[in-house]
């Protein structure tokens, strides 16, 4: 019987040879699929030339294996066809399988565009942006929805990367009564030019330097050709006030805590304003004057001149409800000049102030004689104001400034103080238009070195003539001030956030709910706090011609106590 004889082991040309088959058989299978694929493409993206809509969604559909880009041409054509449901989910599909292609969010931003879901569209172009900021569509188009917002800020920011808008001509409200010549210089930008978000900032900030435009906005109307007109509009103090009635309410506005506010504005057409102030209570008799104009003509810089002239009696309290331990009476007249630089960004004033003070007490322990310093005094100030960080598309802007004044008082013997002071301040409107709701932070802390005179101490409360707003510890008890905590160095923080109840142009109402946090410290052991106080509660804010009218209710969480404060402000 033959025996079977056992097979030969494939040898290393045998090997090589099937491997290269192998590889022959599947590049040849990739090429053909590529050459299916590229056709495939080629027919689609013809067919997206002649716009027929409905032939690329069935084309798309017949193929059971998409990749991203047949999902970016099914997409496309659902939305041009109205199918925005359909188009998102394909954008969407096409996005997760290819994450880093900007075309998906800036289409996905078109969707929610199209369904007036402005919010959400400029979401999705943002995330676009972020994969490819150089994309001329997708910043244009950004620019396009911030502007439709009323976001100017956000629109230019987007559009000047893409030498956008161009402005043809700068239009003014007419029957303004401010010099002409005085406005153009106020304006950094010109026309026949690309309007700049740096310029509108900066012309912003100039304009409000006037202190003649309570309201006023600058406005970009499209031109057929595609550029732009600029047009500005505002509301304008001239005289006492815009009529009677507004200029008698604003006057009166003090009556009820015994005061009388005198302002004129614009005085022919310069921006020169006028102020003056007269309070005849008792217990804080108060006369103050203040002049202000642009320097030499030029809206960039403007200097003021003061007067301020005070009469007052003090309580001191360690707390609100607790007995006076001590009592004065400070009469304090001051002459003051400063000139201040408005910028964009960047804002910086220096000055001065000449005062005299008297002291006249009825009881103060040892432990602040050194605080009671009768005598004149030469102060400089100097303060630097940044907008640290801006974001438009946020509606976010954060604020910081620094403050240093040093003061020489010409007592027996003499004595020189400094006073330091920091601020951060964020406002933000969380919505993606309109001032419905806004949030304010801002955080402060001064601290002082040398001998401080009792008049230039930190003050932490409601009282009007003092801006470190405590909203649960009232300055004044029994018309005396020195019931709120005072100090030679403090921290505050305060929070508040406002939300619009109504607002007719002429009559607004705001509630607004608040949180304060804050310390304030003095080497002396009888001032200042002891420890943090906490104070919550709410605002109800009425704006009435021009004139605002703020009813507060605080609380203190520390000790329980409630206050009840109600102001004027312009």
């Amino acid at each position: 019987m033959e025996r079977r004889g056992q097979l030969d082991s494939p040898g290393p040309t045998r090997v090589v040879f099937l491997i290269i088959c192998a590889l022959l058989i599947i590049v040849s299978t990739q090429a053909a699929r590529a050459d299916t694929a590229s056709a495939r493409d080629a027919r689609i993206k013809a067919l997206i030339d002649q716009h027929r809509w409905n032939e690329v969604v069935r084309e798309v559909e017949r193929e059971a294996d998409r990749d991203a880009d047949l999902y970016y041409y099914y997409g496309t054509a659902l939305a041009q066809l109205n199918r925005w449901d359909e188009a998102k989910a394909a954008f969407l599909a096409g996005r997760h399988l290819a994450p880093q292609d900007a075309r998906f969010p800036v289409e996905l931003g078109g969707v929610a565009f199209k369904q007036k879901r402005y919010a959400e569209a400029a979401k999705w172009v943002r995330r676009g942006l972020r994969l490819d900021p150089s994309d001329n569509y997708a910043n244009d188009f950004l620019g396009t929805i911030y502007f439709l917002q009323g976001n100017l800020e956000a629109a230019l920011k987007h559009w000047n990367r893409i030498d956008k808008p161009k402005i043809q001509n700068v239009n003014v409200e007419p029957g303004l009564h401010v010099s002409p010549a005085l406005l153009d210089r106020a304006f950094a930008f010109s026309p026949a030019a690309v309007l700049r978000e740096s310029d509108l900032l900066t012309s912003q900030a100039r304009v409000d330097a006037l202190g003649i435009f309570p309201t006023h906005r600058f406005e970009l109307a499209a031109r057929e050709d595609g550029s732009f007109d600029l047009n500005y509009r505002a509301h304008e103090l001239n005289g006492f006030g815009a009529n009677k009635w507004a200029a008698l309410l604003s006057a009166l506005r003090g009556l009820p805590y015994e005061t009388v506010y005198i302002d004129y504005f614009n005085a022919r057409g310069s921006a020169l304003n006028a102020g003056a102030m007269v309070r005849w209570d008792d217990q804080k008799r108060r006369l103050t004057a203040t002049i202000s104009t642009p320097l030499e003509h030029n809206p960039k810089y403007r200097w003021a001149l003061g007067a301020d002239l005070r009469n007052e009696l003090w309580g001191l309290r360690s707390t609100f409800d607790s007995p006076t331990f001590a009592g004065l009476n400070l009469r304090r007249e001051a002459v003051t000049g400063s000139l201040t630089s408005f910028g964009g960004r960047l804002t910086w004033s220096l000055g001065g102030e000449l005062s005299d003070r008297q002291f006249r007490t009825t009881a103060v322990p040892p432990n602040l004689l050194p605080f009671i310093l009768p005598a004149y005094q030469l102060k400089q100030t100097s303060t630097l104001r940044y907008a640290l960080w801006r974001i438009p598309e946020r509606r976010s802007v954060v604020t910081t400034a620094v403050s240093a004044e040093t003061g020489a008082i010409w007592s027996t013997p003499n004595h020189n103080f400094e006073k330091l002071q920091a601020s951060a301040q964020w406002h933000w409107f969380p919505q993606i238009s309109g001032d419905d709701y806004a949030i304010r932070e801002e955080i402060r802390a001064g601290k002082t070195f040398g001998t401080v005179p009792f008049d230039e101490l930190f003050m932490l409360g409601l009282e009007r003539d003092n801006d470190l707003w405590l909203r649960a510890h009232i300055g004044t008890r029994n018309g005396l001030k020195g019931s709120a905590p005072l100090g030679r160095n403090y921290f505050l923080s305060n929070w508040d956030l406002d939300k619009n109840i109504y607002n007719n142009g002429l009559f607004g109402i705001k509630l607004t709910p608040l949180l304060d946090i804050a310390k304030i410290t003095d080497p002396s052991k009888v001032l200042g706090s002891h420890q943090w106080l906490f104070d919550t509660g709410i605002q109800l804010k009425f704006s009435v011609l021009g004139v605002g009218i703020v009813f507060t209710y605080g609380k203190d969480l520390r000790t329980g106590n409630n206050a009840f404060y109600a102001t004027t402000e312009r």
